[in-house]
């Protein structure tokens, strides 16, 4: 056991958020805090980190309580991330990177070349080597949390505490963080807790969940015992329907919505969308408010383009949750493709895992197929695969795809009106 929380209670001014909660953690243990807005998880995890020391109960790290053992001893062993930093100082990636050397040198003293070759080898690690000479404060979201985790890496942490790592990131940065954490885990045995906001992301990477319910631990368990319909309605107060693909995968989220009123189609003509990321909720919505019959794919299942194709009684082509898409899903994408009187590219976020629709959109073009293409925002904003989506979305164009600036221009467009 690495971690032992023995009944915390922690308060602000006289308010208690936190009351009596007891948990253990062993080393290599990939664990997720759970729970509504205000409920205290990250109260929790500033306790674990030693920023709010406990009004009652313990936290001890290796059979030490953390509030009695100096700060610098505590930041050999574990490193904490908080939620996106403003990095507004002109700091290299590399500078930010060598302060979580800070625990491991002697005072006014400069970085050797133990120091040089740990920290690069924390940028080898994040992917941020190729950052090392540019500003922090010119960063994307992402970017930059890649550089705060390389900075946590290089005090050569047993423990990782992040709060929140994936907030305000696209989709292709949720998973490219939440990969990397699971390989630190994997192959060098850091023991990694974190708060979470998204349900079906911690139901996906984490062994354990510890959901908190006003100020109390209301369970601990793999996430198929915490993530079930009667547990979220307790403390959440929704109603959901949760999905598991076969016995190896995780459970899966899925939301009611009993107000949806289906729309019929009065057009002969059929439209399939390509779309992923809620690129193309307003599109569908669009058409099917217009009377076209409309398909879209492929979309993960749990996307937000997958929800609300559900919600609208679209026909879709789906992948498993948070993978890649596989020539059998991109087969039948553009069989269906083949079979629509028109094809829609939405503006979506292009990374390795979802090239293939792009492929296949380019493919219909090629073949002569009616295929417009919503280019709003620039593709380079999109692309997360160095540059391949930039240059296989120019190929689209030039194969004869219609371009326009907006879901309302696209429908205009197939409805026989040039925008």
């Amino acid at each position: 056991m690495i971690f032992d929380i023995l009944g915390i209670t922690c308060t602000y001014g006289a308010t208690p958020v936190l009351q009596d909660a007891s948990l253990q953690i062993h080393t290599s243990d990939m664990v997720g805090i759970v729970g509504p807005n205000g409920s205290g998880k990250s109260t929790l995890l500033r306790a674990m980190s030693r920023v709010l020391q406990p009004l009652h109960g313990k936290v001890m790290l290796e059979e030490e309580d953390i509030y009695k053992v100096p700060a610098t001893q505590i930041a050999k062993k574990m490193a904490v991330v908080v939620q996106e930093q403003s990095l507004s100082f002109p700091f290299t990636v590399r500078d930010l990177i060598m302060m979580g050397r800070i625990p491991h040198m002697k005072r006014f003293a400069s970085e050797g070349r133990l120091d040089i070759g740990i920290v690069e080898q924390a940028m080898d690690l994040t992917d941020t080597t190729r950052l090392a000479d540019r500003q922090v404060n010119e960063l994307s979201g992402g970017e930059k949390q890649r550089v705060l985790l390389a900075r946590a890496l290089a005090q050569e942490p047993k423990i990782l505490l992040l709060d929140e790592p994936t907030s305000y990131l696209d989709l292709n940065y949720q998973i490219e963080i939440m990969q990397l954490l699971a390989k630190l885990r994997r192959q060098y045995g850091i023991t990694i807790i974190m708060v979470l906001h998204d349900l079906n992301l911690a139901s996906r990477y984490c062994d354990y969940l510890v959901l908190i319910k006003q100020g109390t631990i209301h369970a601990i368990g793999p996430p198929q015992h915490v993530i079930t319909a009667d547990m979220i309605k307790d403390v959440y107060g929704c109603e959901i329907k949760v999905e598991q693909f076969d016995l190896a995968a995780p459970p899966y989220i899925l939301f009611h919505n009993d107000d949806h009123r289906a729309v019929k189609a009065v057009r002969p003509d059929w439209v399939h969308v390509v779309g992923g990321g809620g690129s193309g909720g307003g599109l569908l919505r669009s058409l099917v408010k217009a009377g076209w019959n409309v398909s879209i794919g492929v979309v993960n299942v749990a996307d937000s383009d997958w929800d609300e194709a559900n919600r609208l009684g679209v026909s879709i082509i789906e992948a498993h949750p948070f993978s890649g898409l596989g020539m059998e899903e991109a087969r039948r994408n553009r069989d269906m493709m083949n079979k629509a009187d028109f094809t829609i590219l939405a503006g979506a976020a292009f990374g390795m895992g979802n090239l293939l629709n792009l492929e296949c959109v380019i493919a219909e073009a090629e073949r002569g197929g009616r295929v417009v293409v919503i280019d709003n925002p620039a593709i380079i904003t999109r692309d997360y695969t160095g540059g391949e989506a930039t240059r296989l979305y120019k190929q689209l164009l030039d194969s004869g795809a219609h371009r326009v600036n907006n879901e309302w221009e696209a429908v205009r467009m197939i409805e026989g009106e040039r925008p």
